[in-house]
């Protein structure tokens, strides 16, 4: 197996209302799997940016980009693939969620706020999202490497 560098991308941590915004992107319900919204940084712009640029694509909204709250990282032993995930907690400056809003890469399909008893009832990956979503701001996280689940 070839060794390859870590795939750097950046999450949104939206707590809106006391609910937390998740997307699936497991088209045709491959898989019930939620995460933050966010995805792969492109060299040459900030990590704000690249954030920003992702939850418009995905969601339709626009927001500002706070503090550094998780580090998660994943990986597949069998192709070698590794992603680094860096969390933002972030606010909507503009925008709602459309039902009818398109992924122009048509990688998320779903996307809705859940509030903390309803994300404690679907599978979420990482696992230690919820608490620190809903918890006190603090110093960032950080959550160990984990095996790639769909």
């Amino acid at each position: 197996m070839k060794t390859r560098s870590p795939r750097l991308a950046t999450r949104a941590i939206i707590v809106q209302d006391g609910r937390l915004l998740l997307v699936n992107a497991y088209p045709g319900g491959r898989s019930d799997l939620w995460c933050a919204p966010g995805g792969g940084v492109e060299p040459g712009h900030s990590l704000p940016e690249n954030l920003a640029r992702e939850i418009h694509e995905e969601c339709g909204l626009r927001i500002a980009v706070g503090r550094l709250a998780l580090v998660n990282e994943f990986h597949d032993p069998r192709s070698g693939f590794h992603q680094v995930d860096l969390f933002f907690r972030c606010t909507v400056t503009g925008g709602h969620l459309d039902p009818g809003w398109a992924d122009p890469a048509r990688v998320v399909h779903t996307r809705r706020f859940f509030a903390a008893d309803e994300v404690a009832a679907i599978r979420l990956k990482p696992d230690s999202l919820p608490r620190v979503a809903f918890g006190a701001e603090g110093p960032a996280e950080y959550d160990p490497l984990e095996v790639i689940v769909t």
